[in-house]
């Protein structure tokens, strides 16, 4: 072959057989942006960011940090400012989030996002953009709350949250509710996760991305059960093969819910195992999404399955009672008695209830021993005594009739109106905060929330359980009417007038076949407070027309409702806290194979 002269040799082609690895993008040279928020509370559409902080990296190496503290244009809740640390005077001079999106914007453009539960701060930074007419540019996302959940095991960890991680990991930053800090701790979790995933198998973006969603064969091997299954609202119960109920669900179309079971979608750990040892799928067909819904309540209760969450420990619920006595106190109890006693609850959880003595403690000097005080003989002082924070009714300090104002006061605030309560503790929570005492404040603010929600809780079961009978009907979204018969807070007969037809002939027929309430005792006589809390919501949705009732269906005016707002922000701030805790499972649900050449 001729070569011209002065010009060096073609070199010759050569072909290189790729490998499997060399089709996604190896996440040694994947850009990866891991960012936290802080926030105003816990909802991306009515609060505002306060902090952002992220951090760049690729292949291990941090390549930059983005962080700068956001002036919401509104307050901060103490709470809040509790578990930040983040004050308005911290924020005032700082930029509004139109002023830093940009910037922000183009630090993370063409990376890929990291967050620990990544919904929530994605979900900010996208209402954010919406409000501000930005385009959010699409992104790829890794949550390392999943990616936790399908790698550690219980053994190791006992949840997934942030704080959890990083002790598990070792993080050179420990999470603290700071943006950047958490972020920088986030960056050594993903780093720790990513090296567990890649003794798995796992060494591409594209492989990292599957490997969250995958579904196990047991779950492939159990599609059929999904067959025969009515497409209507009912409930359907997974049964072993010794036919013991594994979990009750709902759903408006049974069919299509119980399939989802055995497809990606499906990622929870525990179903996966509940599938595992289903042998049988039974559905009960109902009339509407209220009569699933309450039928799946009395099915858990009756039957306790091991998979369904909310059946454990239902023998925890209990009540606050005043009791009867000269000089009266607080009790917890299991159950209410006809005795005259003042009952407040029902509280999930003798821990619940106990938070709610506390806040009651603090804004009402009620005694706190539980020996029973005569009006005659005269007992030993305690230590509550000399620091003011009871009355000594035990040395008859305090008449029976000077202490029952006191007792007046906790009866008006379970009746109606708990304001002689709340804003002693709302007081305190500031005084607390002021001096930077961010751990009693944190404490203060989650007993006035118990008590807040309880009486809240109260209030609306009794208005609906004093009803003797109530009919109400809502559309179902085809022209007819879904109707439910309400007795004392019970679901007693539901039922459906199709389009086209007087819904009245169904409604006659319904209430003359419902089932017989009688009365009881306390605000929820005759079902159970999660019963009655279904139905309420079915009631106040909506569209949703009274037919008839038998009495009168009213809440105290000066009730607690008039401190919902507070109790909803107090919620707010608490998920925004902590909005990523994970009570589920951790045990992966197989390995993937190892991606070979």
């Amino acid at each position: 072959m001729a070569v011209a002269v002065g010009q060096a040799p073609r070199p010759r082609e050569r072909y290189v057989q790729g490998t499997f690895d060399s089709l996604g993008e190896p996440l040694h040279d994947v850009t990866f942006v891991v960012l936290d928020l802080e926030t105003t509370g816990g909802s991306a559409g009515t609060d505002s960011i306060t902090e952002i902080g992220a951090v760049k990296v690729r292949g291990g190496e941090v390549l930059g940090e983005f962080q700068t503290l956001v002036n919401p244009g509104t307050g901060i809740p103490p709470f809040i400012v509790v578990l930040t640390g983040i004050t308005e005077a911290m924020v005032a001079p700082a930029p509004k989030i139109e002023e830093v999106l940009p910037a922000f914007l183009e630090f993370i453009r063409g990376a890929v996002l990291v967050a620990h539960n990544a919904p929530f701060d994605l979900g900010f930074l996208k209402a954010a953009c919406e409000r501000h007419s930005v385009d959010w540019p699409a992104h790829r996302k890794v949550d390392t709350a999943v990616l936790a959940r399908r790698v550690l095991t219980r053994d190791e960890v006992p949840n997934c949250k942030l704080a959890t991680l990083s002790r598990l990991f070792r993080t050179s930053t420990e999470p603290c509710h700071r943006a950047l800090a958490d972020a920088q701790a986030t960056v050594d979790v993903l780093h720790g996760l990513i090296e567990r995933v890649g003794n798995l198998g796992v060494q591409t973006l594209e492989e990292l991305d599957s490997f969250t969603h995958q579904v196990s064969e047991a779950q492939r091997r159990k599609r059929h059960l999904a067959e025969g299954l009515p497409s209507a609202p009912g409930v359907y119960i997974f049964r072993d093969a010794a036919d013991r109920p594994l979990y009750v669900g709902t759903s408006k179309d049974v069919r299509t819910r119980v399939r989802q079971y055995f497809v990606s979608s499906e990622n929870r750990t525990r179903m996966a195992e509940m599938i595992a040892a289903a042998e049988r799928v039974d559905a009960v067909v109902c009339a509407h999404s209220l009569e699933a819904e309450v039928r799946e309540l009395r099915l858990i209760a009756a039957h306790k399955p091991p998979y369904n969450r909310r059946s454990k420990y239902p023998e925890r619920t209990v009540w606050l009672k005043l009791t009867v006595e000269a000089y009266p106190r607080l009790s917890v109890v299991r159950a209410v008695r006809d005795d005259s006693a003042v009952y407040l609850g029902p509280f999930g959880s003798r821990r619940s209830a106990e938070a709610a003595i506390n806040a009651v403690h603090e804004a009402i000097p009620l005694r706190q021993c539980t020996t029973t005080l005569s009006t005659r003989t005269v007992s030993p002082a305690c230590a509550l005594a000399e620091l003011g924070r009871c009355g000594a009714p035990c040395q008859h300090a305090e008449t029976p009739e000077e202490y029952g104002r006191h007792v007046a006061t906790f009866t008006r605030a379970v009746d109606g109106d708990p304001s002689a309560m709340v804003e002693p503790l709302l007081a305190r929570i500031d005084v607390l905060a002021l001096a930077q005492r961010y751990e009693e404040a944190g404490l203060a603010r989650d007993r006035l929330a118990a008590l807040l929600k309880v009486v809240l809780r109260m209030q609306r079961l009794r208005a609906v359980t004093n009803v003797a009978e109530l009919v109400a009907a809502h559309p179902d979204g085809d022209g007819g009417w879904e109707i439910s018969v309400v007795r004392r807070g019970r679901l007693a007969a539901a039922g459906v007038a199709p389009r086209g037809a007087a819904p009245m002939p169904y409604v006659e027929t319904l209430v003359g076949t419902a089932e017989t309430v009688l009365p009881g005792l306390g605000p929820t006589p005759c079902a159970s407070a999660e019963e009655t809390e279904r139905v309420l919501a079915w009631l106040e949705r909506p569209a949703t027309r009274m037919v008839q009732i038998a009495g009168s269906w009213a809440s105290p005016a000066g009730g607690a409702g008039r401190w919902r707002d507070v109790l909803e922000r107090i919620e707010a701030g608490r998920a925004a806290a902590d909005p990523f805790a994970d009570r589920r499972g951790l045990r992966p649900l197989h390995q993937p194979p190892r991606a070979t050449a």
